[in-house]
């Protein structure tokens, strides 16, 4: 899910639900103004597809996609959306066959930033930038450790890429880093949330904070508490009201309502995904 900042509306593309006959993966593309979902038809459209990156290239205007994972494999393939229709592109170069990575537009480089994810032969531990037309394979002094199920959003406020957690091998990390176009740095927060992975989490423009939701570790499963980084240090939230516990949920922020929205997401690895919609004010 993005923030198309070109029609005002969030695009959400993809994902899969449980049914007594087994997982289906979607393949349709939805976009919400603020209040309703509409489904949308376009002329072309990816292959159905679940653990896809998403994020909205402010610089041609585009919502880029990126891999996820098929039917039977891991994709490999880049899409943008124009506000009606789907194409493919066919970069020069590109990271390969990638589900559940994790990618932010940075706008300080003007270019979307994909790290990490499964490949068929394991973890990743590369960064790869779009610049609107091909992938760039990057190779910056340091960097996390591979993973996936890391989430990340661009912190406008600092004009640095935020990443926290994700799966690390065997082990669910608990570790902030940035991004500042060139390497990344792991930061050391006074306060941090407790470790896991699959969180949701987008910048919060109206508040100047990264926002994080949920996820899940070994020893709680998933869970139901929200976090803001203020570009130093994070913070746990209090609302009065919250989504349920739930692990890989879709957020972005909707610049048109001032707004972080929700959408969906699981309580467990086998139970059915909500469909439920929130929003952070």
């Amino acid at each position: 899910m993005a923030y198309d900042a070109a029609t005002g509306t969030v695009v959400l593309f993809g994902g899969y639900t449980r049914t007594a006959g087994g997982i289906v993966t979607f393949g349709d593309t939805w976009t919400w103004d603020g209040s309703t979902w509409t489904k949308r038809a376009p002329a072309s459209s990816p292959p159905a597809r679940s653990g896809a990156s998403m994020a909205y290239d402010a610089a041609t205007g585009t919502v880029v996609l990126f891999g996820g994972g098929g039917a039977n494999s891991s994709l490999s393939d880049t899409w943008t959306w124009d506000g009606a229709t789907w194409t493919q592109q066919h970069p020069a170069a590109h990271p390969g066959g990638l589900i559940q990575a994790a990618m932010a537009y940075d706008a300080a480089t003007k270019t979307a930033v994909l790290f990490g994810g499964v490949t068929s032969r394991g973890r990743s531990g590369l960064t790869w930038t779009w610049d609107g037309s091909t992938w760039t394979k990057q190779a910056p002094a340091s960097h996390p450790s591979a993973r996936y199920f890391a989430p990340m959003a661009y912190d406008a406020a600092t004009s640095s890429i935020v990443l926290f957690g994700g799966v690390d091998g065997r082990a669910i990390a608990g570790d902030t880093w940035t991004w500042d176009g060139t390497t990344w740095t792991m930061q050391a927060p006074a306060v941090r949330p407790p470790n896991r992975s699959a969180a949701s989490m987008a910048y919060d423009a109206a508040t100047s904070n990264v926002v994080l939701f949920g996820g899940a570790n070994n020893s709680r499963g998933a869970l139901s508490d929200t976090w803001t980084w203020d570009g130093s240090t994070w913070k746990k939230q209090n609302p009065a009201a919250h989504p349920s516990a739930r692990t890989s949920a879709a957020m972005a922020y909707d610049a048109a309502t001032s707004n972080v929205v929700l959408f969906g997401g699981v309580s467990s690895d086998l139970g059915s995904p909500f469909g439920d919609t929130w929003i952070w004010g």
